[in-house]
């Protein structure tokens, strides 16, 4: 079987090669053909590594059959949802994915239905909660008189208007919650309109 290796650590003070010797050793004893090795000094906080991107190129041609990594938290830090995506994408590409520390984390073992059955779980409940928190940030967003969406242009009977509002000494976040739009929309419409006038004019 054809395996690539996957290594990460967050910093350059730390070493991958203490990973790195404890995966080639179990290759050995299992047999596995080593043809890649994949190494990132950076967080798992994000996706955007450069051995992380390089890997999964590679998993989507099939250049490997598995794929090899110290634990679960090395491969990705970005929650149990994303991690569970990442799975599933090497599993729909027929890809294996097993955890040199972790025996129960293998896509070729019998816990494999079990252990995924529980990720789901947990990811759901994780969706939830992400869910729950952009509500409640969207409340309290409009609660405070926040605008949300893509700020949106004054019509033009509205941009008569609030030049009318303006030359009568209102302030701009007066103007612009006459409207619901951002004092900036209100401000840059006004005098944009007053730059189009006097240029009219001239």
């Amino acid at each position: 079987m054809k395996a690539a290796i996957y290594s990460r650590v967050s910093t350059s003070v730390q070493d991958n090669e203490n990973q790195l010797m404890q995966l080639r050793a179990f290759c050995q004893t299992q047999g596995y053909e080593i043809v890649t090795e994949y190494v990132d000094v950076a967080s798992g906080g994000k996706s955007d590594r450069a051995a992380f991107e390089q890997m999964f190129a590679a998993a989507s041609r099939r250049e490997f059959d598995l794929l090899l990594f110290w634990s679960l938290d090395r491969l990705s830090r970005e929650g149990v949802l994303k991690t569970l995506q990442y799975l599933q994408r090497l599993t729909a590409w027929g890809v294996a994915y097993r955890s040199f520390t972790e025996q129960y984390l293998d896509s070729l073992g019998p816990f494999r239905d079990a252990v995924l059955a529980i990720l789901a779980c947990i990811a759901k409940q994780e969706r939830i909660r992400i869910s729950e928190r952009t509500k409640a940030g969207l409340a309290r967003a409009r609660s405070t008189g926040t605008v949300l969406g893509r700020p949106r242009a004054l019509k033009l009977y509205e941009l008569t208007e609030a030049v009318a509002m303006h030359e009568q000494g209102f302030s701009w976040p007066a103007i612009a919650r006459r409207f619901e739009v951002h004092p900036d929309t209100v401000k840059h419409a006004v005098k944009e309109n007053s730059a189009i006038s006097t240029g009219s004019g001239a």
